[in-house]
């Protein structure tokens, strides 16, 4: 007979970690979290290279910890192994991907029984890190509550930390140590911000001997370093896939995307390499994920898609460029028996796509559709934006009016082969991120996004297999809080943690504006919260990139030459030339 749902999972995830267990004798012990639930962190391909990263150091034993599951009567965070309280560590390492996860990470210190302020927790406590993404994005609104973040690409990173650190040895002693020889550690105990009469910041002063920025830590080559699922798991949204990370960054440079910039130059793994990931994935599932930013961009991806087919391998992607889907590359996705191809044209208007610098014309666009189909891959995901930066009303029904038209292209093909599949449109709002052209601007407010998401509802509700999913504006209002903020948005922080996730409430009674910081122009010169880290970037060249995207120009794509390329800075170490630097 069949266990239950809950009984079943039990049974999966004991067998899990029964495989996975280290023991902790002389080992240095350190709980690897992240900050939701099971099903979200085991879909991070990131945090689970960490994992393997740590457990493959001989002297660490690694465990994972999450949220705990919703509806849960849980009181405290025990490590999934072991099942050990997170204080029983030498470290709690936490991998944060998302912004929004930002209040999740002091739900889970406090569930832990440990003081949410640093300064507050003796050499006894485990010393509390951080990393992934969203830290070397802008760490600033939860630097009050990390010892230290580690800036920069897990596989750079992990084993130069982790060889130092010692359990036991004085807590600052080391971090000094750390923030002075080991590049990509940022101690935020050793900055101080002074902010001008207005608000807006005035200085981040070292007040330790450490560099005055921190540089993010880079993998020049990731073509010997394989990136792919630990673990395969049922219970994520990925269920039963073997992840593969085939390329870092993306050479298009969309204005809206920090991944673009902070992964420069875009870099690629040999074919060589991923048919050896898939291989590897193939002995354990029949489910293959192929990841990256500009996954079309790979070199011989058809011979990849080719082997997969014979191989009897399904295989999904995160998503396609329009411009790179040749015949070639549609037959050989249809052979790996793609459902749903995703593709992503932004916004529906030309000019509005010039803006973001995307890159794709409409007859492109059209054009991919019919390909898609006629190539017999029933399903199309459509990704948009609304609010982006010089939005106008006129931009909002050219997005339903080209939707439309790639419909009435989808019924062309659809009936020459006797069937329909479904068109999905997904609507995000538009949220400024550092480190990229559009740092400078204003979000939108809720009213205005939820006003554009309604119009757009209302124009496709009647069209026939066309779905309409939109982002929550509220959600997203607070991504950019976090996104953008300094270190007073820790108190928000705090306040919510108390309010149970209650951010309206916060704002109600809040000192701190969130106005100041979602929903306000920067001015070219001002000094913004995240430049206490150096991710390469000349901050003149990312404002021109943004003079050139309100006149709707293009800009070419990153030419990835390290050796002769001095557009944007990063390859020649231009971040330590960046105006505004203190």
């Amino acid at each position: 007979m069949a266990l239950p749902a809950d009984k079943q999972r039990k049974a999966w995830l004991d067998a899990e970690v029964g495989t996975l267990r280290k023991s902790w004798q002389n080992r240095v012990r350190v709980a690897l979290v992240y900050p939701n639930h099971y099903g979200v962190g085991m879909a991070s391909l990131g945090f689970q290279t960490v994992y393997r990263l740590l457990n493959d150091l001989e002297h660490v034993v690694c465990e994972r910890a999450f949220l705990p599951e919703p509806g849960s009567d849980a009181t405290s965070v025990v490590s999934l192994e072991s099942g050990r309280p997170l204080a029983m560590f030498d470290c709690v390492a936490f991998s944060i991907s998302f912004e929004n996860d930002y209040t999740h990470v002091l739900t889970l210190l406090h569930q832990a029984g440990l003081p949410l302020p640093a300064a507050q927790r003796g050499a006894s406590l485990p010393l509390v890190v951080a990393g992934g993404v969203s830290c070397f994005l802008n760490p600033e609104p939860i630097a009050p509550f990390i010892d230290c973040f580690l800036i920069g690409e897990a596989e750079a990173l992990v084993a130069p930390f982790f060889s130092r650190f010692e359990p036991g040895r004085e807590r600052n002693e080391f971090l000094l140590q750390a923030a002075r020889e080991i590049p990509g550690v940022y101690v935020p105990a050793f900055y101080e911000d002074r902010y001008h009469e207005d608000g807006t910041l005035a200085a981040i002063t070292p007040t330790r001997p450490v560099p005055e920025r921190v540089r993010r830590v880079h993998m020049a080559d990731i073509r010997s370093v394989a990136t792919h699922s630990t673990v395969i798991t049922e219970q994520t949204s990925f269920a039963d896939a073997h992840l593969i990370e085939v390329s870092r960054g993306c050479p298009h440079g969309c204005r809206f995307c920090a991944a673009g910039y902070v992964y420069r130059p875009p870099r690629y793994r040999p074919v060589e390499a991923l048919m050896a990931s898939m291989r590897h994935g193939a002995g354990r599932t029949a489910k293959i994920g192929l990841m990256g930013a500009a996954v079309s961009d790979l070199p011989d991806l058809t011979m990849l898609c080719d082997w997969g087919a014979r191989n009897d391998l399904q295989l999904a992607f995160s998503s396609l460029r329009a411009d790179a889907l040749d015949d070639t590359l549609v037959a050989a996705l249809q052979s790996g028996r793609l459902k749903t191809a995703t593709i992503a044209p932004e916004a529906g208007s030309e000019r509005l796509r010039q803006v973001i610098n995307k890159g794709l014309d409409e007859t492109t666009i059209l054009r991919a559709a019919e390909k898609l189909v006629a190539g017999g891959i029933p399903n199309l995901k459509l990704y948009f934006m609304v609010g982006l930066p010089t939005e106008t009303e006129a931009d909002v029904a050219d997005l339903v009016a080209l939707v439309k038209r790639i419909k009435q292209q989808f019924l062309t093909s659809s009936r020459a082969l006797g069937r329909m599949g479904t068109i999905t449109v997904s609507l995000n709002c538009f949220v400024p991120k550092p480190f990229t052209p559009f740092q400078w601007v204003a979000m939108q407010g809720v009213r205005e996004l939820k006003g554009r998401i309604k119009t757009i509802k209302a124009g496709l509700k009647n069209v026939a297999n066309v779905r309409v999913n939109a982002d929550v504006p509220r959600w997203a209002y607070i991504q950019a809080l976090l996104a953008r903020g300094d270190r007073r948005v820790s108190r928000l922080l705090c306040q919510t943690m108390k309010n149970g996730d209650n951010w309206p409430q916060t704002f109600k009674t809040a000192a701190v504006n969130p106005a100041f910081y979602v929903e306000r122009v920067r001015q070219q010169n001002e000094l913004l919260p995240w430049e206490v880290l150096d991710n390469g970037l000349d901050k003149d060249f990312l404002w021109r990139e943004y003079q050139r995207a309100l006149n709707a120009k293009s800009t070419p794509d990153c030419p990835a030459d390290p050796q002769h390329c001095r557009l944007c800075g990063v390859c020649e170490g231009g971040g330590a030339r960046m105006a505004g630097a203190v």
